[in-house]
């Protein structure tokens, strides 16, 4: 920190020199000016009239959704347990799958770096497109349905798990895999005794976290085809019935609290 005196010998303390002090300002002043460039692209791009009577189309749509129509509830089981399904089938199938790409994308457990590399590519890939676009993807490829909504759900996740875990497998703590090493054990001994023990815990609460999130996310795979409660959704909106949308929107609220309690408590139980 630097520090200067004054004409009685005492000193002064400055937090920053005169340069960095400048520096700040220029940051400071790149940042408002972008931010005024990007408010200014999007002012010019946006109906400001729209915007304007946005409240009065807002709480119009919400009185047509009021009150729902809660008789329509008993149509909704069977497809928020398609949807459930999707959730849970995918992330079963994901997290099988980015199990393996963590080892092999960690730096203390990959075979090489070509393949560490190879694996960090998967893993990427799978972050890079949400879930919807995967959706969108597969329905073409294998029609509508609860299957292309399962796969979709599962290279979604395998990005999510494989990224998370290879991380917890670099912070393990290095002294068990040492002495186990030192007694002349084969790599899977090593792997078996010294690695696995210190990453299942994080592995479960990220595979719990990751279930959380993917019921969240299956509930609006319908709206491009792939099976779920989405469907009934987009059906009920295409045909303008908000009163079946707001008992949609009702399940779906109810559903997500109940699979945060779940994931909770299953983690809470395992961490």
């Amino acid at each position: 920190m630097p520090v200067s005196f004054t004409s009685q010998g005492l000193p002064v303390w400055r937090r920053r020199t005169t340069r960095a002090q400048w520096l700040q300002y220029l940051a400071w002043l790149a940042g408002v000016s972008l931010f005024l460039l990007c408010w200014k692209l999007i002012s010019d791009n946006t109906m400001w009239v729209f915007v304007e009577d946005a409240g009065r189309q807002g709480s119009d749509l919400i009185s047509r959704m009021m009150p729902p129509r809660w008789e329509y509830a008993n149509v909704l089981w069977k497809p928020m347990w398609d949807t459930l399904n999707i959730a849970t089938l995918g992330t079963v199938i994901g997290v099988m799958m980015a199990f393996p790409v963590a080892f092999l994308a960690a730096r203390n457990t990959t075979p090489h770096p070509l393949v560490r590399s190879v694996a960090l590519m998967v893993i990427v890939s799978s972050r890079s497109i949400n879930s919807l676009i995967w959706a969108m993807l597969l329905v073409t490829i294998l029609g509508p349905g609860v299957l292309a909504g399962i796969i979709a759900i599962a290279l979604r996740s395998i990005g999510f798990v494989g990224k998370l875990l290879y991380e917890a497998i670099e912070e393990i703590h290095p002294t068990p895999v040492e002495a186990i090493s030192a007694t002349g054990a084969s790599r899977m001994q090593v792997m078996n005794y010294g690695v696995l023990p210190q990453v299942m815990p994080a592995f479960a609460g990220i595979s719990v976290y990751r279930w959380d999130i993917n019921i969240r996310e299956s509930t609006v795979l319908g709206l491009v085809g792939a099976g779920g409660i989405g469907l009934q959704l987009n059906a009920s909106i295409n045909s303008l019935a908000w009163d079946q949308v707001s008992v949609i929107f009702i399940m779906i609220f109810a559903t997500v609290l109940v699979s945060e309690w779940i994931s909770a408590r299953v983690r809470h139980a395992i961490i």
